[in-house]
């Protein structure tokens, strides 16, 4: 009798359990929370157009799926749309093909990015810390308060999941990779550019390690690259390679500005008349812009300098604008931050609680308020 031996398969090393069983759960958790929320907090029903997840289709996540239903045009109000980069768009249009949804190929898109933005960042951190760590700082990740913008129509979690697996890749010295993973975080968001100083340092501290040149750091080029990719649609659209700049002032009012002068702007909203415009616009803006320099202040000694660099540089764009908005939703970039929570919780048990309630409080607060088309970032 022949014995016909099964050998188990292997399971890539990167493909941990733990890490989907946390962001299966979180997604669904969240999906069913703003639900619930819409429901009873709101006293309606669904609707047509604000179903299960159509409650989440509005602001941004509007725009990114107009574009991919018509693309990019020259005339008209949605003309305006061409300061929104095209990857994650194009993606949504593309698998569209396939569900023949635009909606729901958009949460697919997000759901696949947001697990593989959580791989990378376990991946990333497991180069420095324990295990216990590095799950610590994904599930603070997916708590964090404007955490429900990775499950939903917006670029938040694609484009984690392009820096964070671009630094890992530069970590571990798969320069080819970097590039083309940084290039593609470019065609998503244009902060996608910081990587390029950032990972230089990755640079030198191989080149101190090894007093040799390597060629394949020249792939770094293609993060700027990226970039040009967008500036090239801007000037096949609208004639003008930096159409999307003359938008962002003319139409959506945003220019650059000291940062000083644009953070005291949104510091006088919390004077504002109606509550909770003083909170949303106000409040909860400043304090997010605190929280991004305090943990860069504070956490400088846990952070390997490409980390510093990706931390200033954004938080010096966030806040250096005529008006400073969206920065608690833009803190979710600033994944180092997340690796400083894992460490700190790691210190003190009650450290660790106050993460927890502050993160799962204002995570129901902001997912109610958003769901009902209230601003929240």
């Amino acid at each position: 009798m022949t014995v016909i031996t099964i050998m188990p398969t292997r399971i890539p090393r990167w493909l941990n359990v733990n890490v989907i069983l946390t962001v299966l759960i979180a997604k669904a958790l969240v999906l069913i929370f703003a639900a619930q929320a819409f429901l009873t907090v709101g006293e309606k029903p669904f609707n047509a157009t604000e179903s299960f997840l159509g409650i989440w289709n509005r602001w941004d996540a509007v725009q990114y799926l107009k574009i991919a239903q018509e693309g990019y045009v020259s005339t008209g109000d949605d003309r305006f749309l061409i300061v929104f980069f095209p990857l994650y768009p194009a993606l949504v249009a593309v698998l569209q093909v396939i569900v023949r949804d635009y909606l729901l190929s958009a949460f697919i898109i997000s759901g696949i990015a947001s697990l593989a933005a959580a791989f990378a960042l376990r991946s990333l951190v497991k180069l420095d810390h324990s295990e216990r760590t590095a799950q610590l700082a994904v599930i603070f990740l997916f708590i964090f308060p404007t955490s429900y913008f990775l499950h939903i129509p917006y670029t938040e979690g694609l484009f984690l999941a392009l820096v964070i697996g671009s630094f890992v890749a530069a970590r571990k010295r798969a320069w080819v990779w970097a590039g083309v993973l940084g290039g593609l975080a470019c065609l998503t968001r244009i902060n996608g550019l910081i990587l390029f100083p950032a990972l230089v340092f990755e640079v030198w501290i191989e080149y101190r390690e090894s007093a040799q040149f390597n060629k394949k750091w020249v792939f770094l080029i293609l993060i700027p690259l990226g970039f040009s990719g967008y500036l090239a649609l801007n000037y096949f659209v609208a004639g003008d390679a930096l159409m999307f700049m003359t938008y962002q002032r003319e139409h959506w009012y945003r220019y650059f500005r000291w940062p000083w002068e644009g953070i005291w702007e949104t510091y006088k909203r919390i004077d504002l008349p109606k509550p909770v415009d003083a909170q949303m616009t106000g409040v909860q803006e400043v304090l997010f812009v605190v929280i991004g320099a305090a943990a860069t202040v504070l956490g400088w000694r846990h952070l390997r300098n490409s980390y510093r660099v990706w931390m200033v540089a954004n938080w010096l764009l966030f806040v250096s604008t005529s008006f400073v908005l969206s920065v608690p939703r833009y803190t979710l970039s600033l994944f180092p931050l997340f690796i400083l929570m894992a460490i700190a919780a790691r210190v003190s048990r009650y450290i660790n609680f106050a993460f927890w309630m502050w993160s799962v409080l204002f995570l129901a607060l902001f997912t109610t308020q958003f769901v009902r088309g209230n601003w929240a970032f």
